[in-house]
């Protein structure tokens, strides 16, 4: 289980990594958009963007509607809750540990200056 998500994690992050993913997520957290709207904007190739969007698609983040002959797009930001906890359990720890030492600086700098006075 922990590897699915270990999994799941990596692909989030790896989504997120690339600029014109970012891009893309931006624009389809507006609303669905076929493709091509979606494409418009870069300056790359249709082949270019698609290969982006199935990274994106990979990850769990963009779902694809086929309706006829064009293929519509939605945000899903589901994955990204995984990689918000992820995120916030480090930022948790990491403050933990400077208030620690924050603490420890401030008891340290304390007791040296009553060492001073005697």
């Amino acid at each position: 289980m922990v590897e699915y998500r270990d999994t799941e994690l990596d692909r989030t992050l790896a989504a997120l990594a690339d600029p014109t993913r970012r891009a893309i997520l931006a624009r389809l957290t507006e609303g669905d958009a076929r493709v091509t709207e979606v494409a418009a904007p870069f300056e790359m190739s249709l082949n270019a963007v698609s290969k982006h969007l199935k990274v994106l698609e990979g990850a769990g983040l963009v779902r694809r509607d086929v309706r006829g002959r064009d293929h519509w797009l939605s945000f899903d930001g589901a994955p990204l809750t995984a990689a918000s906890d992820w995120i916030d359990h480090y930022r948790r720890f990491w403050e933990g540990r400077l208030d620690a030492l924050a603490r420890f600086l401030r008891d340290n700098k304390a007791n040296k200056e009553r060492r001073k006075d005697k």
